[in-house]
């Protein structure tokens, strides 16, 4: 991957000798614009807090150690540091202060990361036309909660909706709206784009629905304007993830063969001959664009 793509946060990733990953706080402190440690330290004991709170683990996501640091004689010093797993950079990033720009950077990668490592866990196994069915379920639950959220808001009128909405899809698909993205798949006018989307298309697309939902909720926001701002930041910087993980863009994915209402009753008519799997045996089809 070319290096110039790689996100800071990336590059300062370690992984251990048995390959599990790993941040120092001290390395993340300065990525986030804190340039006293015991400011930053305060950040990360509120994390641990909320880690306990959450029944994880502490010990497992973050774990007290010190490194040698080169002071201003060119000497070296032992400092404490904090080994930091994904999940807890991300716990880290949600406790520290808002004000500064580099968070919200952070909060969308830590978030999009961690995610993505939820999901791979709960789609192992799963075919990819299963893991289709099953994403695309997800995104019509959390289409549902950014509705209402966005409503909560001020996002009152079928054309506050329409431009709200779209403005996710732009921002995440490099200038398409709803509309153009369903002339490029070639579709007719009762289907529904979200349908003809893979489960990494649709992944994608869940996670800007999920952190706009989370943003416009978690800061507040009123008024229709800075809703729709809201969803295009979140969209643009989702595209920004994929293209730091040397991702395929959303635009540049294959349309499937095969819809997801067409996959549900291939998936009904086997599950009908064997036992049966509760995720797929609902009747009702998503059908929000």
């Amino acid at each position: 991957m070319d290096t110039a793509t790689v996100s800071p946060f990336e590059a300062i990733r370690h992984e251990t000798a048995d390959g599990t990953e790993y941040w120092s706080a001290r390395e993340l402190a300065p990525l986030l614009e804190y340039s006293r440690w015991e400011n930053f330290r305060q950040a990360v004991d509120r994390a641990i807090l909320a880690c306990r709170n959450s029944a994880e683990a502490v010990a497992d996501h973050f774990r007290e150690t010190t490194k040698m640091v080169v002071v201003g004689s060119g000497a070296q010093r032992r400092v404490k540091d904090v080994h930091l797993s994904r999940y807890a950079c991300y716990l880290v990033i949600q406790n520290g202060d808002p004000e500064k720009p580099a968070i919200a950077l952070g909060q969308t990668y830590f978030a999009v990361q961690t995610r993505r490592a939820e999901q791979a866990d709960e789609l192992a196994g799963l075919t990819e036309a299963q893991r289709r069915i099953y994403t695309r379920y997800q995104l019509a639950d959390n289409n549902e909660a950014l509705s209402a959220t966005a409503r909560t808001a001020g996002v009152i009128t079928p054309t506050d909706f329409a431009v709200f909405q779209n403005a996710g899809y732009r921002a995440l698909y490099n200038g398409e709206d709803a509309r153009a993205i369903h002339r490029r798949k070639g579709l007719q006018a009762t289907q529904h784009i979200l349908d003809h989307m893979g489960a990494e298309e649709l992944g994608a697309n869940l996670f800007r629905v999920t952190q706009a939902e989370a943003k416009i909720r978690r800061e507040a926001i009123q008024g229709a304007p800075a809703a729709t701002a809201a969803h295009a930041e979140v969209g643009r910087k989702v595209r920004d993830t994929i293209a730091d993980l040397g991702g395929t863009m959303p635009e540049d994915l294959p349309t499937p063969a095969q819809s997801i209402p067409e996959l549900e009753r291939a998936e009904r008519k086997r599950l009908a001959q064997g036992p049966q799997l509760g995720m797929f045996d609902t009747e009702d089809t998503p059908t929000d664009d």
